[in-house]
C-alpha cells in the first residue's frame, strides 16, 4: 500500500519486473529505445523481449532458433522470421509501446513434461504445426497421442527421446522422434529427389526511380545489407515499383568489386532468391518491411 510499483488494480511496474529478474537471476531488463541497444547489438541476438503498452503486457522469445510473439490477445503463438523482428519490434514502438529487452542467458525454456504442467494443455502448442501454419494445430488438450506410453525405434532409442514441451520435432515423413540433424538430414535428402538444375535466369535493366516520401501512398520501407561489407541502409520504395528497382538500387549502392559482376540478393527465412520476382512488383513480392541481403558471385 501507498507503493509506486503497483497500481490500484494490481498491476506491477516495469521496476519490480526488473528486479525479479536481476534477483532470481541475475538478468537486467533495459528498454531497448532509451539505453541504446538496437545500436550496439544485432536485434536477432537478442534472446527476449518485454513489451507494454498501458496495462497489457506480453512477451517475444527466441525458442529452438525462431522468434515466437507470445501475445495473449492472439488466437497462439505467432512465428517472427529473422528479417521481419526488427520490422515488428519498430512497429510496436511506433504504436506506443515500451520494448523492454534480456541480450541473453535467458533461463531455459519447457524441455519436460513435467514442466507442462504448470499451464493448462490447451496452452501448450506443438511447434512443428505453427511452422507449417496449420489452422487445425495441435495443443496439449487436443494431442491424440498424449496418452500412449512411448514406444522403441528401429534404432532402439525412445521415440519419447526428444519430445516434451513444444516439440521441435517434425510430423512430416516419420520425422516424429528423429533428432535434429536427423530430420535436417531427411530434409536434404528429399530436397535432392527428382533435383533438375534450372536454367539460369539473367539480371535485367531497370532504372532507379526517387525515393517516395514517408507519407506517399503506397510507400515502403526495405532494409538491405549491401555487399562488400557496404554496411546497412533503409530505404523507401512504392510498391507498384518492379523488384528489378531493387536491384538496380543495390547496384547503384554498392558497384561490383572486379571479378564478380552477378549480384545475388535474399529475403525471407529460409533465404529466398529474389531473381525470378524482378518483373514482379514489390507489393506483390511482399517485400515491406523485409530485410535484404546481398552479395555479388
Amino acid at each position: 500500500e501507498g507503493s509506486g510499483n503497483v497500481d490500484a488494480s494490481g498491476n506491477f511496474s516495469i521496476e519490480v519486473l526488473r528486479s525479479a529478474l536481476l534477483n532470481q537471476y541475475g538478468l537486467s531488463l533495459p528498454n531497448i529505445r532509451q539505453q541504446g541497444i538496437g545500436d550496439q547489438i544485432e536485434v536477432t541476438e537478442i534472446e527476449g523481449f518485454i513489451c507494454n503498452r498501458e496495462a497489457h503486457w506480453f512477451a517475444i522469445r527466441k525458442i529452438n532458433g525462431r522468434f515466437w510473439n507470445l501475445n495473449s490477445t492472439k488466437e497462439r503463438p505467432e512465428l517472427i522470421s529473422h528479417f521481419h523482428l526488427a520490422a515488428e519490434i519498430e512497429g510496436l514502438q511506433n504504436s506506443g509501446y515500451s520494448v523492454f529487452c534480456v541480450v541473453k542467458n535467458l533461463p531455459a525454456y519447457c524441455t519436460t513434461s513435467a514442466g507442462r504442467e504448470r499451464g493448462l494443455p490447451q496452452y501448450w502448442w506443438k511447434e512443428s504445426d505453427l511452422v507449417e501454419g496449420k489452422t487445425q494445430a495441435i495443443t496439449g488438450a487436443t494431442d491424440p497421442w498424449k496418452d500412449v506410453g512411448s514406444g522403441m525405434r528401429l534404432d532402439g532409442s525412445s521415440t519419447r527421446a526428444s519430445s516434451g514441451g513444444a516439440s521441435s520435432g517434425s510430423t512430416n515423413g516419420g520425422g516424429y522422434g528423429m533428432t535434429e540433424d536427423e530430420q535436417l538430414q531427411m530434409a536434404l535428402a528429399a530436397s535432392m529427389e527428382n533435383y533438375t538444375e534450372a536454367p539460369p535466369v539473367a539480371v535485367k535493366s531497370f532504372q532507379v526511380k526517387p525515393e517516395p516520401a514517408v507519407s506517399e501512398p503506397g510507400a515502403v520501407r526495405i532494409q538491405f545489407r549491401l555487399p562488400n561489407n557496404s554496411g546497412r541502409v533503409v530505404r523507401r520504395f512504392l510498391d507498384t515499383e518492379p523488384v528489378g528497382s531493387v536491384y538496380a538500387f543495390v547496384q547503384q549502392s554498392a558497384p561490383p568489386p572486379p571479378g564478380k559482376s552477378t549480384l545475388e540478393l535474399k529475403f525471407g527465412f529460409p533465404p529466398t532468391d529474389l531473381l525470378p520476382h524482378q518483373d514482379a512488383t514489390i507489393g506483390e513480392t511482399k517485400l515491406s518491411g523485409e530485410s535484404i541481403q546481398g552479395r555479388y558471385v
